[in-house]
């Protein structure tokens, strides 16, 4: 496997936590509190954003951006910005017209905090001011660094990518629906691993990484969000909600088609394995400057929630 678990606890927790904190001191920048006719809107921003979660994304950012030693405070925009989509993406999810979950991240969500309207207004404000982040001259100096940023983002979080990847998933809980694996992979590709994929190249294209260490990272990615969705659709029939923060057995009671439904748990899991496997032997290249990025390899298939 990529790593002894105690060591990837030891490497990875303290990172883990420390872009946490970075991240949520970066958002409460980016997101003030107002006063006026927008304050309700902006006070649903920022419930969606600072509400804890593992921050994955954006920790891959700023570990990718650190192997080319891109300034911190560069970074941490770019990281911000990709955060923005997706928890955008995730009060969408939680819509009565989608998944209609009550519970994200052991709180309520913002549908039900707030309501529908708001919710549907703050999703799509986080989605539009993302690009406003990486469009600042904060985020690089060099404007063509910028507009791929924007390019990246953009052509992971649409149809081509998460939300292509969302209009899957609700085919996939249509009656009739006979999704085989081949179909699910895409879809997960789609849903979940494009903005995964994202993360890691932003991070690269900041630091004006090679084409070899980009495709290196883009492969390394490509693995870890396969193995993070595989994990997620386990914890969906063994997790509990102490736990994950969110309500679980909801596919099985769907009758969705989702990676355990058609390997069963064991194989599920295992592939899992595999795929972190693979994943840290895409970033070989960097040697020890990969380190943390081998043991979230280790974190993403161990992780309860």
């Amino acid at each position: 496997m990529p790593a002894d678990p105690v060591m990837t606890e030891d490497i990875l927790s303290p990172a883990l936590a420390e872009a946490a904190s970075d991240i949520e001191k970066t958002l409460e920048r980016l997101l003030p509190p107002i006063i006026g006719p927008e304050a309700r809107l902006l006070e649903a921003m920022r419930y969606a954003t600072l509400s804890g979660g593992k921050r994955l994304r954006p920790f891959l950012t700023l570990e990718a951006a650190g192997i080319f030693d891109v300034k911190r405070s560069c970074a941490l925009r770019a990281a911000a910005a990709l955060e923005c989509v997706h928890c955008y993406s995730l009060v969408h999810d939680d819509l009565p017209a989608m998944d209609d979950d009550d519970l994200r991240r052991g709180k309520p969500t913002v549908h039900r905090a707030f309501d529908e309207a708001t919710a549907v207004l703050a999703g799509d404000a986080l989605l539009t001011y993302a690009f406003d982040v990486l469009a600042g001259p904060e985020t690089h100096d060099d404007p063509r660094v910028r507009l791929e940023l924007v390019a990246i983002l953009a052509q992971a979080s649409g149809p081509h990518g998460m939300v292509g990847g969302q209009v899957l998933d609700l085919a996939a809980e249509s009656p009739g629906a006979d999704f085989d694996l081949g179909q699910v992979t895409r879809m997960q590709k789609m849903k979940t691993g494009a903005l995964i994929q994202a993360a890691a190249e932003m991070g690269a294209v900041l630091g004006r990484a090679s084409p070899e260490a980009r495709t290196s990272l883009r492969a390394y990615a490509h693995d870890l969000g396969l193995a993070f969705q595989i994990t997620d659709d386990l914890l969906d029939v063994e997790g509990r909600v102490e736990n994950t923060g969110k309500a679980v057995a909801k596919d099985a009671a769907r009758g969705k088609a989702t990676f355990v439904s058609i390997l069963g748990v064991e194989r599920a899991r295992a592939q899992a394995e595999r795929l972190a496997e693979q994943a840290v032997n895409h970033v070989g290249m960097f040697g020890k400057r990969a380190d943390r990025l081998a043991a979230l390899a280790r974190f993403v298939v161990d992780r309860k929630s």
